[in-house]
Order: structure tokens, then C-alpha cells, then sequence
């Protein structure tokens, strides 16, 4: 049982968030740290900031388990160059920060109703589910790293599906609906997505990008995005996706076939699905598919993009 008190909602402050969620006292300085890890202010400065915290003066910035974490990090990246650290502290610290700020309006939504455990059950609670979730992530991801010859260089399906006219309707809309379209869409879009064995790389507010190893299996993705609209109550829906050889890194896809399938997307008409070349090559045959080409596209970056309208084959 934790010696910790139970705390009601009015008493919560700033004080009591930190010393339950940092795991003790700001005990030390830049100075401090640095030399018990032995690496240069600099470096440190890169490092925090990366994580994306703020660094002032000389006050006591951190705790033991932050100089505990940091000494870890050390660990985890010896042997490889500074610029690795600081792009891991990087990944960690968005990943981090964009949950911890869903997390923190959840619980601050909770709190404010009067309806909710003490703060530290609340704590250990999404802790534990955090790392389950988490652990479960990494071993799908380690299998395919394993899996893969090259660690770097994948040859993926990469596409985007996106809301047509979402800047338009964000004006016209109230914030609840606005919520409400958004959860909507982005709950069914992951549904879709990992129960067709993709990965959701990123969402990115009106859109989702995605990316998925069998190509027939990306194209029956995004036939199946592209129907949210009418099974969901959604506006109309646009999908791009190209196929072809993409460097990953720290959970983000980079390459040509990212950049054609977002030209694709907004070159789509709503309510339809555009490919490129490779992806049209890599499922001929397929009789589930039927693809119509569509000429070239002029676009940014791209004078001449040879793209197909991807449908469902009725006859099939």
C-alpha cells in the first residue's frame, strides 16, 4: 500500500502533480548532472531540450530519477554518435508529449467532475496500460526489424487518406462536432488500417498516413477508407498511395513513394482512391482490382506523374 495521501480534486496543485509524477525533489543542477554523467553542459542542453524541456540558469532542474534516465539513455546509445542521442531524446520526447497532453485533459476533464480516484491511483493506472500497450508495439516491431535485411531501407505501401473540404468545414462547424467528426474518423481510419495489417505512421489532423508491407493488401485499405464516408456519416474521403522503397526512421517513413502518395491525395477527386505506377504493377492480376488510368498529373515536384483511379472490381 503507498504510504502516498489520498488527495480530493480542490487540493491537487502544482506542487503535489510534481512530487507524485517526478518521483522526488528537484535536487540538482546542470552542473550536477553534468558531471555525474560526465558528459558536457552542451550536450546536455541538446539532450534536454530535445526530450522538450526547458533549461534555466542554475536553478535545481532535477531529480534523481531524471539523472537516472539520462544515465540510462548514455547506456542504451554507447557507442554511437552524439547526433543519434539527441534524434532518440527527440522521438521520445514528441511521442511523449503528445500523449502526456491527451492524457493530462482526460484526466483534468475527471478531476474538475468530482467523479474520480485519488491522483496516484489514477497514475499507476494509465501507467500499466501505457507499458502493456507499449511492450505489445515493440514486439510486432522488433519481429518485422528482424524480419527486414535492411534495417533502414523497407519496400512499403505508403498512403494518405484525408478529409476533403476539412478547413471549409472547421469554420462552419462548433468545436464538440468538430471533436466528434474527428474521433469519428480517426478511430475507423485505425481500425481499418491495423486490422488489414498496416501501421498508422501519423495522423495529421484532417488526414492519416499509413503504411503496410502487401501491396493488395494496401489497396484493399484504401477501398475500405475511402467507403468511411458513407458507413460513418463522414464528409467525402480522398486516398493517395504509391508503392516503392522508403528509409525509416524513428517511426517515420521518408522517401519518393511518401511524396507521391500526398500529391495523390490532393489530387484525388472526393470520394475516390489514386495510385501510383508501382503500386498498379505490384497488384496486376489481382482481380479484386480494377484500375483506370488517368493520364499524367502536373504537380509540385513532379511534371509528369502517371497515376490510375483505384476501384473494386464488381465482376470479381
Amino acid at each position: 500500500m503507498s504510504d502516498q495521501p489520498d488527495i480530493s480534486p480542490p487540493d491537487i496543485s502544482a506542487e503535489t502533480i510534481e512530487s507524485q509524477l517526478l518521483g522526488g525533489e528537484r535536487l540538482f543542477t546542470l552542473e550536477d548532472m553534468t558531471a555525474a554523467l560526465n558528459i558536457s553542459e552542451d550536450h546536455a542542453r541538446r539532450v534536454w531540450s530535445a526530450f522538450g524541456f526547458t533549461m534555466d540558469g542554475d536553478d535545481k532542474l532535477f531529480t534523481a530519477d531524471d539523472v537516472q534516465a539520462l544515465q540510462l539513455v548514455r547506456g542504451l546509445d554507447e557507442g554511437q554518435p552524439p547526433e543519434f542521442e539527441i534524434a532518440m531524446a527527440r522521438a521520445l520526447g514528441q511521442t511523449m508529449s503528445r500523449l502526456a497532453d491527451w492524457e493530462a485533459n482526460n484526466m483534468a476533464d475527471r478531476i474538475r467532475s468530482g467523479d474520480s480516484p485519488d491522483l496516484e491511483t489514477m497514475l499507476n493506472a494509465v501507467q500499466r496500460v501505457q507499458t502493456l500497450v507499449w511492450r505489445r508495439h515493440l514486439a510486432s516491431a522488433l519481429q518485422n526489424a528482424l524480419a527486414t535485411t535492411d534495417g533502414v531501407n523497407r519496400t512499403l505501401a505508403v498512403g494518405f487518406v484525408d478529409i476533403v473540404g476539412y478547413t471549409s468545414l472547421s469554420r462552419k462547424i462548433g468545436m464538440d462536432e468538430l471533436d466528434g467528426l474527428l474521433e469519428t474518423f480517426e478511430t475507423n481510419a485505425y481500425l481499418v488500417i491495423t486490422s488489414r495489417g498496416g501501421r498508422v505512421v501519423k495522423t495529421l489532423g484532417d488526414a492519416v498516413m499509413f503504411e503496410v508491407e502487401d501491396p493488395t493488401a494496401a489497396a484493399d485499405m484504401a477501398l475500405t477508407l475511402q467507403q468511411l464516408s458513407d458507413e460513418h456519416g463522414l464528409p467525402p474521403l480522398r486516398v493517395g498511395i504509391a508503392y516503392g522503397t522508403v528509409l525509416t526512421r524513428l517511426g517515420d517513413v521518408f522517401g519518393e513513394p511518401v511524396n507521391i502518395a500526398a500529391r495523390l491525395t490532393s489530387s484525388a477527386r472526393p470520394g475516390t482512391v489514386l495510385a501510383d505506377t508501382e503500386l498498379g504493377t505490384a497488384i496486376d492480376g489481382d482481380d479484386r482490382f480494377f484500375l483506370k488510368s488517368i493520364g499524367s498529373l502536373h504537380v509540385r515536384g513532379y511534371k509528369r506523374l502517371r497515376a490510375s483511379v483505384l476501384e473494386a472490381n464488381k465482376k470479381a
